[in-house]
């Protein structure tokens, strides 16, 4: 709570600001320098310098020339990113990494970042019950918790100033960081007036750094949640959505029923329905001239299965699957949404995937599964306000890794130039800081620290997906087995006990009833007259 106060505190001094910005340039001072250099407290120095972590170095970007769908030039904050904002940023050395180089490149750990580890993905059907409440409180504290690294903007730079002298940042929680980033890279692009955009604009969708651009939000995603659970081991699972005929995880145990009250909305057993969303009321704001902010927007909505049945008419089965990864070119002719047997195109969801051919009017693979869930997560701006977002896009990196793997592409099957604005292989990534360009992801995940449960081969396989999840329950019941086994022994041992008193009582009394009848001590006792019997018998 205190943590709390003290951001918002510092959100009034600073006043309200766009991009995915580290904390330390969101100022004045950063803006009018055009420098984000921050200082690495392991050393205080900028970029960690004095340990030879990085330096900070003039940003050069690409001038290679983009395709014919965005015609304009320097009206968007996004062109040539993020010379708008920053043309000096740190340059981290060897395996750091982050904004200020006090972090690791992506499957690097250790104090000098010299540890190499691979984590695997799982799928979130096999995880125990524990894990899968895990990671839902995760979730849920992202939600709950302002991010203690980044802020974003709330305008335009023109809007900040020449100098920077109306910085307008604004602190977000961490899930709602990820969700404005999402927005910011495929919003319109303002051309002045009221409602006046330009709509064919779109830094990681319909071209080719659709899937480098999510496998870093993932990854990116991934850390910060790591850092703010102090959980090294976390990775995102995966929801398998091949064949399935209804929303396998819209359940109240994992990303929430229905409601049984409105069936557009989560069940109110589920936390996620207490979440608002941000980000989805595009329209408003292209007519308003603003960009979306941390103002939250009513209810998350879901509503699976009840779409468009002519836009999408099933949900992706295994066979489309297979014939996508066997397309093998990443990106061709136009590299954009009307693109012919490309992969990306294919698996994107702007083609049949079993032709590769493109396809008007009808969503399929991956866009298929946006507008199945028919509600917050069928719009591609405010579409990562729905959790399921990343179980979804999980799944499709991996799908993009049996790619890199079954046709191992050079370099040079990415496209180098004429690709839609933001997505050449050179471009920087928007709106990401650090910087990270998309050909650079181009590559496998081996190389990037992390696996798929169901990529693995059999044996590490029946490891991470069966046998994990009962260690995992063996070891959340062993308190109570252990107490139960502690319990048992001492009922045991008093049994015992009282067993063995009981078996001597009755040797003594044996050893008595002897010695008395040899010595003829005491006189023999005899049937009483009370009992009505006739007889009387002695022990020999």
């Amino acid at each position: 709570m205190r943590i709390t106060c003290a951001s918002m505190l510092l959100l009034q001094l600073i006043t309200a600001s766009l991009s995915q910005f580290p904390r330390p340039c969101a100022n004045s001072e950063g803006l009018r320098t055009k420098e984000c250099c921050p200082v690495w407290d392991g050393d205080s120095s900028a970029c960690g310098a004095l340990s030879g972590r990085g330096f900070c170095t003039d940003v050069e970007v690409s001038d290679e020339p983009h395709g014919p769908q965005y015609p304009h030039t320097g009206i968007d904050d996004r062109e040539r990113w993020p010379l708008a904002f920053f043309n000096r940023t740190c340059h981290c050395t060897g395996n750091y990494g982050g904004f200020d180089c006090g972090e690791c490149k992506f499957g690097y750990w250790g104090s000098n970042c010299a540890e190499y580890r691979e984590l695997v993905r799982r799928n979130i059907l096999t995880l125990s019950t524990a894990e899968q409440q895990k990671f839902i409180s995760y979730l849920n504290l992202a939600k709950s918790t302002i991010s203690a690294a980044y802020v974003i903007s709330t305008a335009t730079r023109a809007e900040m100033g020449e100098n920077g002298e109306r910085p307008m940042f604004s602190d977000i929680n961490t899930y709602d960081l990820f969700v404005w980033m999402h927005y910011y890279v495929s919003r319109d692009a303002f051309l002045g007036g009221p409602g006046n955009v330009w709509t064919d604009i779109d830094f990681a969708h319909e071209s080719a750094a659709f899937l480098p651009w999510h496998r870093v939000y993932l990854l990116h995603w991934e850390n910060e949640i790591r850092k703010l659970t102090r959980d090294s081991n976390f990775t995102i699972p995966y929801w398998d959505w091949r064949d399935a005929q209804t929303c396998d995880v819209c359940t109240d145990a994992l990303m929430g029923g229905r409601s049984p009250f409105n069936p557009n909305l989560i069940s109110p057993a589920s936390v996620f329905s207490a979440w608002r969303v941000i980000c989805t009321q595009p329209e408003d704001y292209n007519n308003r001239e603003v960009l979306c902010n941390t103002t939250g927007e009513g209810p998350l909505l879901r509503n699976p299965g009840n779409h468009d049945p002519n836009r999408v008419r099933r949900l992706p089965t295994t066979a489309d699957v297979e014939s996508v990864i066997n397309l093998p070119e990443y990106e061709t002719d136009s590299m954009d949404r009307f693109a012919n047997r490309s992969f990306r195109n294919a698996v994107e969801g702007f083609a049949d995937p079993e032709t590769g051919m493109s396809v008007l009017g009808q969503s399929t693979m991956h866009n298929a599964l946006h507008v199945f869930m028919n509600g917050s997560m069928s719009s591609v701006q405010g579409s990562a306000n729905d959790p399921i977002f990343l179980l979804h896009h999980a799944f499709i990196d991996s799908i993009y890794e049996r790619w890199l793997r079954t046709h191992q592409p050079p370099r040079s099957s990415y496209p180098r130039a004429n690709a839609p604005i933001g997505h050449n292989d050179r471009y920087y990534m928007v709106p990401f800081m650090p910087l990270y360009r998309n050909g650079d992801y181009f590559l496998s995940d081996k190389a990037l620290g992390y696996e798929y449960a169901y990529l693995l081969d059999p044996g590490q396989r029946f490891v991470q997906e069966f046998l994990t999840p009962y260690l995992q329950q063996a070891q959340d019941i062993w308190p109570w087995l252990l107490g139960a086994g502690i319990l048992g022994g001492l009922v045991a041992t008093v049994i015992g006990v009282l067993t063995v008193l009981l078996r001597r009582k009755l040797k003594q009394n044996q050893r008595k009833r002897r010695a008395s009848s040899y010595g003829e001590r005491q006189p023999l006792l005899q049937s009483s007259s009370e009992e009505g019997s006739s007889s009387y018998q002695t022990t020999l």
